[in-house]
């Protein structure tokens, strides 16, 4: 469910990728988006795609088109961040650019996306408008929320969270998956 990032002394957290304690803050990563999750088994084996960086759902009329990102959360009282593995989607022509590019490291533009993780401490984050930003090095894009859109997510994202908060999700992505 997520992956290690950067140092922090203060706290030990287990991986629920390899079991291992680490003295870093875990990034809170979401194998696949909310729309592939909403599926049953059936409806996943039948419609979708899914591999780590690319998910399809190819229904009877349409296909809905999911790309992995990152998104760095401001931690107020920390020198830190929180990072997120978070997945948007995008529209087949941007889907198509990036897929296509996906192995350049020289790549670097900007599509636009909605928010397709649903985070616990937020309700429905699904439908946040996002600039989706490439990075060089094939590095996974980074979002950034549309600040115009009225949600507590996108004002957190921009105000930043405290380091109790940014604890607190840890240890409840933690329980939730342990």
């Amino acid at each position: 469910m997520f992956w290690k990032r950067k140092k922090n002394k203060s706290s030990e957290f287990k991986c629920s990728e390899c079991g291992q304690v680490h003295s870093e803050w875990p990034a809170l990563a979401f194998k696949s988006p909310a729309n592939y999750d909403f599926l049953s088994d059936q409806e996943k084996s039948e419609l979708g795609k899914l591999n780590s960086d690319f998910c399809e759902i190819h229904y009877e009329d349409q296909i809905d088109r999911f790309i992995r990102v990152t998104l760095t959360q401001k931690v107020n009282d920390a020198c830190e961040t929180l990072e997120y593995g978070l997945w948007v989607s995008l529209s087949e022509k941007s889907y198509s650019d990036y897929k296509e590019n996906f192995n350049n490291p020289k790549y670097e533009t900007g599509f636009f996306g909605w928010l397709c993780s649903n985070i616990a401490e937020y309700g429905d984050t699904s439908s946040i408008p996002c600039d989706v930003m490439t990075k060089s090095g094939n590095d996974r894009p980074e979002i950034f929320p549309h600040e115009d859109f009225d949600h507590p997510f996108v004002r957190d994202y921009y105000n930043g969270i405290s380091k109790a908060e940014a604890e607190n999700r840890i240890n409840e992505m933690i329980k939730n998956v342990g």
